[in-house]
Parts: structure tokens; C-alpha cells; sequence
């Protein structure tokens, strides 16, 4: 079985060579069948020049340059990029190694029978280094989360986790389909696995937050209006199907 992790990238020259190193060698400590396929979006540093040097050493590590930025875009192609070779399992996890390896690894081993394995911070089991703030959290259980059940029917304890692991069957039907090129992508992904019946399960992993990633203020309003975008969009989608 051969495993492939999708990396998006958006300015990671600090953070990438640590975090491409690190998993190479737990993969290969592990004798996973692995390729990583760094997804480089708007990079304006030397996050190409860092992804080479580190690919020198390791084969295994393939990289694809995109001009534009946006995670969700970065996720999406590299989906279609690993759809092209013998890919059993595609993934993605973030650059900046708030998820280890190791945690990673849970996702391969518990995803078993399940169509997906997606990582939980939310779950029993998982630790958050340093804790979130209680006013986070009171958002995510009070606002955020009954708000994606009401639009989008779909109840998990972690939405946008930064580490998800998909059967291949899940990677066909749903690559071409996503739409969300920041914003919210993960909810849409997560939508259309349920729409196309896949079950998947929410592991607990350790996470460490690197602390260098700001949420302001205009994020939430992006991610809010970005959320009703995305609703808006899937109805008249269905409208169309129904229609066809």
C-alpha cells in the first residue's frame, strides 16, 4: 500500500525543510510506501529553493509551483497530481509540523475499514500544546460548529484539523469537485464525503501549535461569509443535478 501526503505551502522557507525531514525519516524508519508532494501556492520566498535542496537527499519527495495562493487550491491539485500514479492512501498535513509524524501515522494505522481518517483535536485522547483560549473554544461549540451542522448536515468535533487521510475511491469522487480555494475548504471536502456516503473517522493526535500563525478578526468574517458562499453553491449545484 503506498501512501501519499499532499504538503501546501505558502511561504514556508523557515518551516519546510524541518518538517520534510522529520517525515521522510519516520516514514522510512516505518517502511511506509510514501511519496510527499509539496504544493507550493503564491510562494514570494525561497520555499522552492529549500523543497529542492532538501529533494536532493529525498527521491521521494516531489514538488509542484503554483502562482497562486490558496490552501484549499494547493490540497486540490495535489489530489489530481497524486491520482496519477499507484497511490493507495492520499492525505494532506500542514508544512509548519503543528502535526507530527507520528500523529500522522495514527491516520494510516486506525483507518481500517473506514473510507477516511481525519485528525481530531476535540476528541478524548488528543493534547493541544499550548491550550486554545476558553473564548475559542466557546466560539467553536456555541457558534461555529451548529452553524456547519445547519448548513451542511455534517457533525464532527474538528472541522479543519490540519492532517486528513483518504482512500483512493474517496480521492476520485471528490478531487474535480472542490471549489474553495481558502477559505473553508475543508468543510466542503467534508461535505462532499458525505454526500458521496464515505464514513470517516476523527483520531486524536497531539498537536503544537508553532505560534507563528495570527487568526484576525477579518478571518473570522471571511470564514463566515465564505461559509454561506459555499452553501449558496452546493444548493445550486443539486439544482442543476436534480434538473440534469
Amino acid at each position: 500500500m503506498k501512501v501519499s501526503v499532499i504538503i501546501p505551502a505558502h511561504n514556508e522557507s523557515t518551516r519546510i525543510e524541518r518538517t520534510l525531514q522529520a517525515y521522510v525519516s519516520f516514514f522510512e524508519q516505518k517502511k511506509i510506501n510514501h511519496e510527499f508532494v509539496v504544493v507550493l501556492n503564491g510562494c514570494t520566498d525561497n520555499t522552492l529553493q529549500v523543497v529542492q535542496t532538501v529533494q536532493q537527499d529525498c527521491p521521494t519527495i516531489r514538488f509542484i509551483n503554483l502562482p497562486q495562493a490558496g490552501k484549499g487550491l494547493a490540497v486540490a491539485v495535489g489530489f489530481k497530481d497524486a491520482l496519477t500514479r499507484k497511490n493507495d492512501l492520499i492525505g494532506f498535513v500542514d508544512a509548519d509540523m503543528a502535526i507530527g509524524p507520528s500523529s500522522f501515522y495514527r491516520l494510516i494505522v486506525q483507518v481500517g475499514t473506514f473510507d477516511g481518517a481525519i485528525a481530531s483535536r476535540h476528541v478524548s485522547e488528543s493534547h493541544v500544546y499550548p491550550p486554545n483560549p476558553r473564548i475559542k473554544k466557546w466560539g467553536r461549540v456555541f457558534f461555529y460548529h451548529p452553524m456547519i451542522h445547519l448548513l451542511f448536515g455534517i457533525k464532527y468535533k474538528d472541522f479543519q484539523c490540519g492532517a486528513k487521510l483518504f482512500k483512493r475511491q474517496v480521492v476520485e469522487a471528490v478531487a474535480d469537485k472542490l471549489t474553495m480555494k481558502r477559505w473553508v475548504f475543508d468543510i466542503e471536502l467534508l461535505y462532499l464525503c458525505k454526500k458521496y456516503g464515505f464514513i470517516l473517522k476523527e483520531v486524536p493526535v497531539t498537536v503544537c501549535d508553532p505560534g507563528e500563525s495570527r487568526f484576525r478578526l477579518h478571518d473570522g468574517f471571511n470564514m463566515f461569509f465564505s461559509l454561506f458562499q459555499l452553501r449558496f453553491s452546493k444548493m445550486k449545484e443539486n439544482k442543476f443535478t436534480k434538473r440534469g
